[in-house]
């Protein structure tokens, strides 16, 4: 596997998004303070971003050239309700993320379920104005992908599996993996093919790109669950012990050999992509190798 150089981002840098986060976030004021204090609690703590810078530069590498800030922000959007709840005592039960108290902690369970529903719907009325201002077909596809990956055909239908801890085989964890944490990070990589005006054969790859890499994160996520600490996650450790994880079938070596070669794989997709796709294949490889 070739080694990339790169700086975790030149033009879509984590500042930039932490700027359209801010941009599109409603304000701390008015008769719905606390809800959208709630909202910007959680949407504002930093964190990987990993999906919109995903989406950011497979557009780039399709030859993206406008502003796509209202796809960047709807896919963290989404991706910060779906840890909010996740953390409810319904859910995981989880006190802290990132570092912080979860949000049903620092606020109250009502709240977090509203500040939920609120990020979820400001990530399709963000994208519905600017596909009403622009009428571009590519963008009412990037949002149905976008509503698809998000629904109950994936992260929702990956969740309910993960919860009812559905069957005890490795064929069972691969669906809720590909469901619960593949399919926002490979709706991630396709969006912005499709947002770019990519070719077919770039869309599939970018796609395809996503779907590994999405796969890696999850297997990665469960090692570091019984290998790391609080103040390196950032959040519980060993927070799975009563789910099924990789760690549950394959040792921590082989884990990680696993996500190596789905590493590979997904490196060797971005053959496919006319433009530059060296920051891509950075993530990919530092993905693999992460250690929060």
């Amino acid at each position: 596997m070739r080694m990339a150089k790169c700086s975790l981002l030149k033009e879509g840098s984590r500042l930039d998004i932490e700027q359209i986060l801010d941009r599109f976030l409603p304000k701390v004021e008015g008769h719905f303070k606390r809800v959208n204090e709630a909202m910007r609690y959680s949407a504002t703590q930093g964190g990987k971003r990993i999906r919109p810078t995903l989406m950011h530069l497979s557009y780039k590498a399709v030859g993206g050239t406008d502003d796509i800030s209202a796809y960047l922000c709807a896919i963290e959007l989404i991706h910060t309700y779906s840890l909010i709840h996740d953390d409810l005592p319904a859910m995981d039960n989880d006190d802290l993320r990132r570092g912080k108290p979860t949000n049903h902690v620092q606020f109250d369970e009502a709240t977090a379920i509203l500040a939920g529903d609120g990020l979820l719907n400001l990530a399709y009325e963000i994208m519905l104005e600017d596909i009403l201002s622009s009428m571009d077909l590519p963008k009412v596809r990037a949002a149905s992908i976008l509503a698809s990956a998000s629904g109950t055909m994936g992260m929702v239908g990956g969740q309910i599996l993960d919860i009812q801890d559905a069957g005890k085989d490795i064929e069972t964890l691969d669906v809720i993996h590909l469901h619960k944490t593949g399919a926002l990070i490979k709706a991630a990589t396709k969006m912005g093919a499709v947002l770019g005006y990519g070719s077919a054969v770039e869309e599939a790859a970018l796609e395809a790109f996503g779907q590994y890499i999405g796969k890696v994160f999850q297997i990665v996520d469960d090692v570091l669950d019984v290998t790391s600490s609080v103040d390196e996650l950032g959040k519980g450790v060993n927070s799975d012990v009563n789910k099924m994880t990789y760690v549950d079938f394959y040792s921590v070596d082989k884990c990680y050999e696993i996500a190596h070669d789905l590493t590979d794989r997904a490196i060797r997709c971005l053959g496919k992509v006319a433009g530059d796709t060296t920051e891509l294949e950075c993530i990919a490889t530092k993905l693999v190798k992460r250690k929060f």
